[in-house]
């Protein structure tokens, strides 16, 4: 009930007034009704289809709120002892900021929120209330407010209550009125359970979102989900589906891997996608390939995955950028990291060197600035990216630096030059063949372009 609240009048006894008498005028129209009801149905009984259609009531009592959201079994039964009841509409108020154009600022304004009875209890875990209710003749699929109470207890992981509504009859691939179902709002690990099921019960695994066109493996592979995406996997998910904007469930991995602390979980998605055949090279929306999005991110390892199922690291997306400018565009926007490491996999994986203008980019890492150096037969001009370091950090690094403006247009050692030499010959190879060759470390090291603290 966070972030939820119920109207009051300035004055708490009018207040307890009027709720007394909406509430005797509330009961006094039910018992009209169920009279009214009881005459027609002696003479016609109701269709199934008219009881679904039927009109609603209101109810923003806060005694009937209150016993629902706090899952008050005794005042559940003592409130809800009919149909009727069962699927009254919940109303609360909740307020959210709005951009008011006569005042020229964003201001708090209430806004109205509809729900059912069914569908706050099933949120909330509250088995033995969803039950009463349900025996009361609670509708099991209706979208009050947008989303069905199947909705809501999948999105909550309220494993109890999702169980407990298949069993009654609740349809499984129910749409919101967003177009998801509830397959798609199992978005948190301990949402398994519940995902195994919906798919047991026959929730369709590929079910595309009405507006996103988003599959539940979209949704998982997003979330870093990966028991999810093995369970779908296994339910016959397809890795080739794509979003309305384009995106396959392994674009969407790595474009929601940001940074390198947090994208091991999404590392372990994409090996998953790849292993069931998902294509590396897939570009998405604006042409970014995985390889692309896993770069922006700062994601060495997952870049090294990428590349070894057939990423290419010189494709350019929609803007003309390679996945090396998309890493070199990104350095300052990802905190505590190695570009260094990121910048080796890809040159070893075949990048050509980066454009000299680029390279003020990453002046202000030392370690990075000195991989793609190394990638040089020649140390180009420095007069863009020296304008960019900082005065504290060229004192902190000086040796460095010195190094490397002595080196600009300066022959380099032949050491360095047959590493290159290797380098070119292998190709994208670099690094499978490196760590398979009989090279003493130190070699296999500077084939790799370690990191030396100096140009030579």
């Amino acid at each position: 009930m966070a972030g939820e609240i119920f109207p009051f009048t300035s004055s708490t006894t009018q207040r307890s007034l009027r709720l007394q008498r909406e509430w005797l005028d509330w009961e006094d129209q039910r018992r009209r009704r169920v009279v009214a009801q009881q005459c027609l149905s002696h003479r016609c009984p109701r269709s199934p289809r008219a009881q679904l259609t039927r009109p609603r009531c209101s109810c923003r009592d806060p005694a009937v709120h209150n016993a629902l959201f706090s899952g008050d079994l005794k005042q559940v039964q003592a409130l809800f002892q009919d149909e009727e009841a069962a699927n009254m509409i919940m109303e609360t108020v909740s307020n959210q900021l709005a951009w008011s154009a006569e005042q020229g600022f964003w201001v708090m304004t209430p806004k109205t929120n509809q729900t059912a009875p069914l569908t706050i209890t099933a949120a909330r875990g509250y088995t033995d209330c969803v039950r009463h209710l349900i025996h009361q003749g609670a509708e099991l699929d209706a979208c009050i407010g947008g989303w069905a109470a199947l909705h809501k207890a999948c999105s909550q992981a309220q494993v109890d209550c999702v169980q407990l509504l298949l069993t009654s009859g609740a349809k499984t691939n129910v749409l919101s009125e967003e177009g998801t179902a509830p397959l798609h709002l199992c978005t948190a690990p301990e949402s398994l359970q519940c995902a195994k099921l919906l798919l047991e019960a026959g929730a369709k695994v590929n079910l595309a979102a009405r507006e996103s066109e988003m599959t539940p493996l979209h949704v998982a592979a997003a979330r870093g989900l990966e028991e999810h995406v093995v369970l779908y996997l296994d339910h016959g998910a397809n890795v080739g589906l794509r979003t309305s904007q384009g995106e396959t469930a392994l674009n969407t991995a790595c474009a929601a891997a940001e940074g390198p602390g947090c994208g091991s979980q999404h590392e372990a998605v994409a090996l998953r996608l790849l292993e069931a055949g998902a294509d590396a090279r897939a570009a998405g929306r604006k042409r970014h390939t995985p390889l692309h999005n896993a770069c922006a991110n700062g994601c060495a390892s997952l870049a090294e995955l990428l590349l070894s199922y057939g990423a290419q690291v010189g494709v350019p997306n929609g803007a003309g950028h390679t996945p090396m400018d998309c890493a070199l565009q990104a350095i300052h926007d990802i905190p505590n990291w190695e570009p260094e490491v990121l910048f080796k996999v890809l040159l070893d994986y075949g990048a050509q060197p980066v454009r000299p203008e680029m390279l003020k980019l990453c002046a202000s890492f030392p370690p990075a600035l000195e991989v793609l150096l190394n990638a040089y037969t020649c140390v180009p001009a420095c007069d863009t990216w020296t304008q960019a370091v900082l005065p504290e950090l060229w004192q902190e690094h000086e040796a460095f630096y010195r190094s490397a403006l002595c080196m600009v247009n300066q022959p380099r050692k032949l050491q360095h030059l047959a590493r290159l030499a290797v380098r070119v010959q292998l190709g994208g190879c670099c690094r499978q063949a490196a760590t398979q060759l009989p090279l003493p470390p130190l070699l296999r090291n500077y084939l790799l372009l370690c990191v030396e603290g100096h140009i030579q």
